[in-house]
């Protein structure tokens, strides 16, 4: 696959959404190898896009979707006596049904393309690298503000069934250690949190190991598995 140095972020992109054939994916991931650029340009788009791939959760087709669009398209009966009485039109139930089946995969194309967009306009105002007691990564935290915050884990934790992981945040001194909500199993995950004022540089971000349900006090109770403070991105 040939690429030119301006298409590098377009085709980082493409690579990470999943839009190459498996041609174009293998030329790609071959290329990364020796091209330091690309292989940045993908990283980049992979944390972009993270807030996108961590909100938004597998949906199957309902059924009743394919009966409304059945019942949209030319009924098959009438279409046959049609088609034996209209010789000169045979080509006009194609063009319908092309035309429904058209529009319904154009509106889903610019939902997608919409929220794509969307996602990657939006930044994060701080992030926080997470560290253990030994000093080793252990997760990163992306405050968007307005309630929203995003956790990547890099690390295996060991969560017992009676327990869960909670993220905190300490605004202030003043406010104290703020929960930005609770991981379901040890997966990254988006955050819906409390309102809180906009981040700042240096603020202190954690992961405590609390009973299942969250901490009864509403402060961390737990033994902290990782911390770290806030850095603007750039």
């Amino acid at each position: 696959m040939r690429y030119e140095h301006a298409d590098i972020p377009s085709i980082a992109d493409e690579y990470v959404l999943g839009l190459l054939d498996r041609r174009e994916t293998a030329e790609i991931e071959e290329a990364m190898a020796d091209d330091l650029e690309l292989r940045a340009a993908v990283a980049a788009s992979r944390d972009r896009l993270l807030p996108l791939d961590i909100a938004l959760e597998p949906v199957a087709v309902d059924q009743a979707l394919w009966q409304r669009i059945e019942t949209a398209l030319p009924d098959r009966h009438q279409t046959a006596v049609s088609e034996a009485r209209r010789s000169s039109n045979d080509n006009r139930v194609a063009i319908w049904r092309n035309t429904a089946v058209g529009a319904l995969a154009a509106t889903f194309l610019l939902a997608a393309g919409l929220a794509f967009s969307l996602m990657r306009a939006v930044e994060p105002i701080v992030v926080a690298v997470l560290v253990s007691e030994a000093g080793e990564v252990q997760a990163i935290v992306e405050d968007f503000g307005n309630e929203n915050a995003a956790i990547r884990l890099l690390a295996d934790f060991d969560v017992p069934n009676d327990k869960t992981i909670q993220v905190w945040t300490l605004p202030s001194r003043e406010m104290g250690p703020m929960s930005l909500g609770l991981l379901e199993g040890v997966h990254s995950a988006r955050l819906t949190g409390p309102e809180l004022p906009a981040p700042n540089v240096n603020q202190l971000y954690e992961l405590t190991l609390e009973q299942a349900g969250g901490s009864p006090t509403g402060r961390p109770t737990g033994p902290i598995l990782a911390k770290g403070f806030a850095r603007l991105p750039r």
